[in-house]
């Protein structure tokens, strides 16, 4: 029988440790798949950055890319490489590079989720030359940023409209701190949005494909504490939900890979932002959630890879759209997106699919995490962002929640010591 490899590249820049224990994983399962093509064998590599000619073939089936939102020779590779060679990449690039959270408030707003209160400001600053100061001058209405906030309410928040990773996000408590923030935004055009009241509850849901995982979340923590180990946190309804929610938002926008952030206030989610297209993925901030997304990402790679799953290059809004009912209420609503959304990630093919090439791939991942080389991944992430003199704390930190998680994992599959 034939041998067919298909080749997964990692589109890195940063990144140490979740690539590690992707390749690390995928050389533990040794998969071979039986198709009419021949057997299917897959051979991860990491992705070079050089000049290239735009008529030369793509050598990657799959690329995980987390460099399109701002590398953009790696950018222009891949968008070259999905329109002339069918590469298969996570996430879209036209629409990591076009759709930024202004076009996912009002998107989702037109769908009926509950999205807080949310004013566009022009900049505080502008440019001085060429046509600038005259448009300003001639078109633009002077205005009260202190009457947007009344309208607005308090507490809001003030942050650049196309934003990301936090920078430039500012609390205003009143107009006094809004004035202020206002004043210090510079040329960026803003956001005020409303805070949401009286909320209990902050979760961050983690979409890579079909899959979803809900993890409670603690802004106020420093980075490595905001993902917080807790398991009651959210109901059975209220998991759905939120689950539905984000598979939801990454269908509409095309994302593979995304996370949606929300506040629960009167048994209610709120998304509040959500245009976070390969967030967030390192140990040091994930730790014992680390492991799933690492899993989550392997999962759906293979199966993209394997099944030869077409690239859809064109956003299509117009079924999300078309769902949209006034009279249904939220979870009715939800059910008409949701669908749409697992046909868009070809769910129930992927679920069939991961049972049945995947079957033990639950317990080889217990193995890979809770093997010894395991600790030097993550030190090796560790020695990269902390101190020197605190390396060893943290390593031993994280490495123990990676091993909790094992355990966990352990008791839920049935597998012993």
């Amino acid at each position: 029988m034939a041998v067919v490899t298909r080749r997964i590249g990692l589109s890195l820049g940063a990144d140490l440790c979740w690539p590690a224990a992707f390749e690390m994983l995928v050389k533990k399962l040794d998969l071979a798949v039986q198709s009419p093509e021949g057997e299917i064998r897959f051979d991860v590599q990491r992705v070079r950055v050089a000049p290239f000619d735009l008529a030369e073939p793509c050598r990657y089936d799959l690329v995980v890319d987390r460099l399109t939102h701002w590398f953009h020779t790696t950018r222009e590779w891949i968008k070259k490489s999905v329109v002339a060679d069918d590469l298969y990449v996570l996430n879209n690039p036209w629409s990591i590079q076009s759709n930024e959270k202004h076009t996912t408030y009002a998107a989702m707003m037109r769908l009926g989720l509950p999205i807080p209160k949310t004013m566009m400001i022009p900049p505080k600053a502008y440019e001085t030359d060429g046509d600038w100061e005259v448009t300003v001058r001639r078109y633009n209405d002077l205005f009260d940023v202190g009457e947007v906030g009344r309208g607005v309410g308090y507490p809001a928040f003030l942050k650049p409209y196309d934003g990301g990773g936090w920078v430039g996000v500012t609390q205003v408590k009143d107009e006094r701190d809004l004035r202020a923030a206002y004043d210090a935004s510079g040329k960026r055009v803003q956001h005020l949005q409303a805070g949401v009241k009286n909320w209990d509850l902050f979760v961050r849901a983690i979409g890579v494909g079909p899959q979803v995982q809900v993890v409670k979340y603690d802004p106020d923590q420093p980075l490595h504490g905001r993902y917080v180990v807790d398991f009651g946190f959210l109901d059975g309804p209220g998991w759905r939900t939120a689950t539905r929610v984000c598979r939801t938002i990454n269908a509409f926008f095309g994302w593979d890979f995304n996370s949606c952030e929300m506040l629960r206030a009167d048994g209610v989610l709120h998304p509040i932002d959500f245009a976070n297209a390969c967030p967030d993925s390192q140990v040091t901030s994930l730790h014992y959630h680390w492991p799933w997304l690492v899993k989550a990402l392997v999962r759906w790679s293979l199966f993209c890879a394997a099944t030869r799953r077409p690239m859809k290059m064109n956003l299509d809004w117009r079924p999300f759209l078309d769902a949209r009912d006034p009279g249904l209420d939220l979870d009715a609503q939800l059910d008409r997106y949701d669908a749409i959304a697992r046909a868009h990630f070809d769910a129930d093919r992927f679920e069939d699919w991961c049972q049945k090439h995947l079957a033990d791939f639950d317990r080889i991942a217990v193995d890979v995490f809770s093997a010894p080389e395991m600790r030097d991944v993550i030190r090796a992430k560790v020695a990269a962002l902390y101190p020197a003199h605190e390396v060893e704390a943290f390593t031993d930190h994280f490495h123990g929640l990676v091993r909790f998680w094992c355990k966990t994992e352990r008791d839920r599959i049935g597998m012993g010591e």
